[in-house]
């Protein structure tokens, strides 16, 4: 069984923190769907991640391609294509109980100087909460991220 792990951003930018949770999550060995309910914003991620990462080549890919279950990240607006084990949910993509059992993570980042992206996340942990789906709640506010929460 997995959990849900939440990201308060308050310090750095998404594609700067989601390239260190790739990276991290590469390193586990698992495949990665990033999930987001825009294509248009994806797209713009999917550049961020091709000239973001110096130290390194991540490997991605937009679904929608003939290659989608090679990708070891799949950039998607619905479920993975790519036999992810872990789901990273941006712009208050919708994640549900259940892919948090079936997934070995499910990671929520969200902004914190946006008040509606805060209102969702909310939402989105009391949900999962509610549900009995294992749950931690990250903040990076001290200029490290510190886990301050957990059910």
């Amino acid at each position: 069984m997995g959990a849900a792990y939440f990201y308060h951003l308050t310090r750095r930018p998404l594609e700067d923190t989601l390239i260190m949770l790739l990276g991290k999550s590469l390193q586990a060995g698992w495949r990665v769907a990033v999930r987001g309910p825009d294509v248009a914003r994806l797209g713009w991620l999917d550049e961020k991640l091709w000239l973001g990462v110096d130290e390194g080549f991540l490997p991605h890919g937009m679904a929608g391609g003939p290659h989608d279950a090679d990708q070891p990240v799949l950039l998607t607006t619905g479920p993975a294509a790519n036999g992810a084990t872990c789901v990273m949910s941006i712009d208050g993509a919708e994640v549900t109980a259940d892919e948090v059992a079936q997934l070995d993570r499910v990671c929520v980042l969200f902004d914190g100087n946006d008040p509606a992206a805060l209102d969702v996340a909310r939402a989105q942990w009391k949900a999962l909460k509610d549900a009995g789906a294992s749950a931690q709640y990250w903040s990076e506010e001290s200029g490290r991220w510190e886990k301050k929460a957990e059910t």
